[in-house]
C-alpha cells in the first residue's frame, strides 16, 4: 500500500460539484476549503455534460496537495482498458499517489442506447484484474474473454502505480461480488441506517467468500447534508436529488427494495402530473416551483439524510459510523456549507474508530 497523507478527519470526503452543474470551476475552490478543514477526500461523480470526470480530477490534484482523490464513478465499458489504466496512472503520479478509481455499472437504458454492452459480475472481475496488472507495469498477452477481444494490452514496464479500486453502488448482490473483488465501497445516498448495515453486511459476505480478511475493506456511507437551509435550498439539495433518482427505471425501484418502501407509491409518483411534466431530470430542468410539488409525493420515511441544525446533522454523521460505516461522503454540501456541522461532529467524533486512519480511502 503506497504512502497517505493524513488530515484532521480522514474517515470523512465529499461530492465534488454534487448533482448538476455548469460551472466545473467551482470544484477548484471546493477541494481547498475541505483541504484547509482537515477533509480526508473528494469524490467526483461523472455526467456527460460538463463532469469528464478524468479532467476534473486532474484539476483537484493540480490544486491539493494532502485530499485524495476519487471517481464515485466511472464506468469500465466507456473506454478501452488502456486508456482507463492510463488515467488512473497518470492521476496517479499526478497527485503523487492520492488517486482512487471508483466505478459503477450505470443504466442498462444507457448503455442499449450507446450500443455498449453492460459491465457484467465477470467483466468487472476481469477489467480490475486488467487494471491491476497494467498498474504493475504487466504487458497482459493477448487476450479474449468477457470484456472482448484484444491484442496484447500494456501501459508502460515502468509502471508502478497502486491505486485503490472502489465499487460505487448499492444492490445487495451487487455488494456481495463487490466484497470479492473490490477493495471498498460507495454506498448511496438516502438509505436508513437499516439499509447501510446490510450493505455493510452483503460486503463483508463476499470478502468471506474471497476468502479476504473481514473488514479489510472501507464502506462508505453517502450521505446528503443540508444544514440550516432555507426552503428552496432543502428542495434543491434533498428533493429534487432524491427525485431524480427516483425517476430512473431500476435505479429508483433498487433504492425502494433496499430501504423497504412501498413499490406503489414510486409508481404513483413516476406517473403523476408533477413528475411526467418536467419534462427531464428533476435536479436539471426543473424550477423550484415544480420542484416543490415534486415533494409533496415523496413520504417523510424516505428522505434519510442529515438536515437541521448543524448538531442534529452531526449526529446524524456519527449515527453513520454506529450502523457499521468506515467512513463518510458527505452529498449535497459543498464545505463551505457543512463547515458549521464539521465544528459539531469535532465534538462528538468517535476518535477511537479512527487510529492509524490515512486518507486513504480503501
Amino acid at each position: 500500500m503506497s504512502n497517505s497523507p493524513t488530515s484532521k478527519f480522514p474517515e470523512l470526503g465529499f461530492y465534488g460539484l454534487p448533482g448538476h452543474t455548469r460551472t466545473p470551476r467551482d470544484v477548484l475552490r471546493q477541494v481547498q476549503d475541505a483541504e484547509s478543514l482537515g477533509i480526508g477526500n473528494v469524490m467526483i461523480s461523472e455526467r456527460t455534460d460538463y463532469k469528464e470526470i478524468a479532467s476534473i480530477c486532474g484539476a483537484c490534484a493540480a490544486v491539493t496537495e494532502e485530499l485524495f482523490i476519487g471517481t464515485s464513478g466511472t464506468n469500465l465499458n466507456t473506454r478501452h482498458p488502456v486508456v482507463t489504466a492510463s488515467m488512473g496512472s497518470t492521476l496517479h503520479s499526478l497527485s503523487n499517489g492520492r488517486f482512487a478509481l471508483g466505478l459503477a455499472k450505470g443504466f442498462n437504458l444507457r448503455w442499449k442506447a450507446w450500443g455498449v454492452p453492460h459491465p457484467t459480475f465477470a467483466r468487472e472481475a476481469e477489467f480490475i484484474e486488467m487494471m491491476r496488472r497494467m498498474w504493475r507495469g504487466e504487458t497482459i498477452p493477448a487476450h479474449e474473454g468477457t470484456l472482448g477481444k484484444y491484442g496484447p494490452l500494456s501501459v508502460a514496464p515502468y509502471i508502478d502505480a497502486d491505486i485503490p479500486v472502489l465499487y460505487v453502488g448499492f444492490g445487495p448482490n451487487s455488494l456481495r461480488h463487490a466484497g470479492q473483488i473490490y477493495d471498498g465501497a460507495h454506498l448511496h445516498t438516502f438509505m436508513s441506517d437499516q439499509a447501510l448495515s446490510n450493505a455493510v453486511a452483503q460486503f463483508r459476505e463476499g470478502e468471506v467468500r474471497a476468502g479476504k480478511p473481514v473488514g479489510r475493506g472501507k464502506l462508505w456511507s453517502v450521505l446528503a447534508t443540508a444544514c440550516d437551509v432555507d426552503e428552496e435550498t432543502y428542495l434543491k439539495f434533498i428533493i429534487a436529488r432524491l427525485a431524480t433518482y427516483l425517476q430512473i427505471p431500476g435505479y429508483g425501484d433498487m433504492l425502494v427494495e433496499i430501504n423497504g418502501w412501498d413499490a406503489e407509491v414510486l409508481n404513483t409518483f413516476r406517473t403523476h402530473k408533477a413528475v411526467t411534466s418536467v419534462g427531464g431530470a428533476i435536479d436539471s430542468v426543473a424550477t423550484p416551483a415544480q420542484v416543490a410539488e415534486v415533494a409533496k409525493l415523496i413520504p417523510e420515511e424516505w428522505k434519510p439524510a442529515a438536515v437541521g441544525d448543524a448538531k442534529t446533522c452531526a449526529q446524524r454523521w456519527v449515527d453513520q459510523f454506529n450502523a457499521g460505516a468506515d467512513g463518510i461522503v458527505i452529498h449535497a454540501s459543498t464545505p463551505e456549507e457543512f463547515a458549521p456541522v464539521l465544528a459539531e461532529y469535532a465534538k462528538i467524533r468517535p476518535n477511537h474508530l479512527f487510529t492509524d486512519r490515512t486518507n486513504r480511502p480503501a
